[in-house]
């Protein structure tokens, strides 16, 4: 497998794609994925964990919202991963992290998650490189448990944003009123660390790529939100499953 280097992968659609056509061809993804994620659910046989990367302002909230929100609730959870509290520091960093590997039937969306221990932890050297290693060996250790032992299916996914175009979306939450809440000053600080960051992320695609990284362009919300309705659709069919007969 060739290495990950961000910087030659675009952040942008194809300029051959019709936006119309392809929100189109989204919104017909997301009723079947409806119907899937439900089947998903009455079979009870398989799991699936989505794990959500991305800089500030890649769009993570969004994708949650319009692509995966559109599924029955009972059957998908979302778990955010902020800095970890006192108690979760006392113990190994997977701690916080497995308790929330999805039970069969259900969805786990992830937004942020174990990777951040590898991510942030590094960019900011709370975390030296021989400690990063060892964590990127047990979060193959890891994934390799949700999926041999659980019957998980892993979606990795990064938002593959522009720095030009988190610059405009940090920028618009200190105008437009119904973003300001997510507005946070450290945002900036953490954005001129930029280069910082793409080097410790595509170490993290190119240790940790069993199940393997999406690299999702991000510039642009209508095909960001086409690329992992697909992608997720994609899982769940091959998964081949079907509806249980009467219980006897």
């Amino acid at each position: 497998m060739s290495k990950i280097e961000l910087s030659k992968i675009d952040t942008r659609a194809p300029k051959d794609l019709d936006k119309k056509e392809i929100k189109e061809k989204t919104e017909k993804m997301l009723i079947e994925l409806d119907e899937l994620q439900n089947l998903l659910f009455a079979e009870g046989k398989h799991s699936v964990l989505v794990v959500i990367q991305g800089m500030d302002g890649s769009g993570k909230d969004g994708v949650i919202r319009n692509v995966l929100g559109n599924m029955n609730p009972q059957g998908v959870s979302v778990r955010s991963y902020k800095a970890p509290t006192p108690e979760e520091l006392s113990h190994d960093f997977l701690w916080r992290i497995h308790h929330y590997a999805p039970p069969k039937g259900m969805i786990q969306i992830f937004n942020r998650s174990h990777y951040e221990d590898i991510l942030v932890t590094r960019v900011h050297k709370w975390c030296d490189d021989e400690t990063a290693n060892k964590r990127m060996e047990a979060i193959n250790d890891f994934e390799k448990l949700l999926q041999k032992h659980n019957s998980t299916h892993i979606l990795k996914i990064y938002l593959h944003v522009s720095p030009e175009e988190q610059h405009e979306r940090l920028s618009e939450r200190m105008k437009d009123p119904t973003k300001m809440w997510k507005y946070n000053e450290k945002d900036f600080e953490e954005a001129k660390l930029w280069d910082v960051y793409m080097g410790m992320y595509e170490d993290c695609f190119n240790n940790c790529n069993t199940p393997p990284w999406t690299i999702v362009p991000a510039d642009q919300n209508w095909y960001k939100e086409y690329i992992i309705a697909s992608k997720l659709q994609e899982l769940l069919k091959g998964l081949d499953m079907q509806f249980p007969g009467l219980k006897k």
